[in-house]
């Protein structure tokens, strides 16, 4: 076996454990550790929770991030014959563009301002701000649900 044959099915299975992480960390968050931290924490607590989570998941997101850039671009590129790419591989790299735009907002801005009002002790900022971060990380989900669909079945019904 040679060393491009290998190289194929490396990108694909390193695509996937980033989309894996990247949308199975927000859902895990959004859907279960959101509701059980703001049913058990007062805001103080919830609060710092959140922080050391963000800074815990947020280094493997942007590690996901150049991955999925990388091996994306490299099977466009090495096997799909670029721009010529089908619809669906297009419409996954489009969504996929969006969700790191949308989290790098989240990261250099209410994150940003979630943590300096945690250190400040300002909780109700650190509301403010975890909501909005609640709220795109929310969008973001949906989006990289629809983009696990688009690459699940697109092929079949988008070429």
């Amino acid at each position: 076996m040679s060393l491009s044959s290998l190289l194929h099915p490396l990108a694909l299975a390193l695509h996937v454990l980033s989309v894996v992480i990247w949308v199975g960390g927000m859902f895990f968050a959004h859907r279960f550790l959101r509701p059980a931290a703001a049913g058990v924490l007062e805001p103080p607590q919830r609060l710092t929770l959140w922080v050391q989570v963000f800074g815990r998941f947020f280094p493997w997101v942007w590690l996901s991030i150049v991955t999925l850039l990388v091996t994306g671009f490299g099977m466009m590129f090495g096997w799909f014959g670029g721009m010529q790419a089908p619809l669906y591989v297009h419409i996954m790299m489009g969504l996929g563009v969006v969700m790191m735009l949308i989290f790098m907002h989240v990261f250099f801005a209410p994150y940003r301002r979630l943590r300096q009002a945690v250190t400040d002790q300002d909780w109700k900022e650190g509301g403010r701000r975890l909501a909005q971060i609640r709220m795109l990380v929310g969008i973001n989900t949906l989006l990289g649900v629809a983009v696990i669909v688009v690459a699940t079945v697109g092929r079949f019904l988008l070429t």
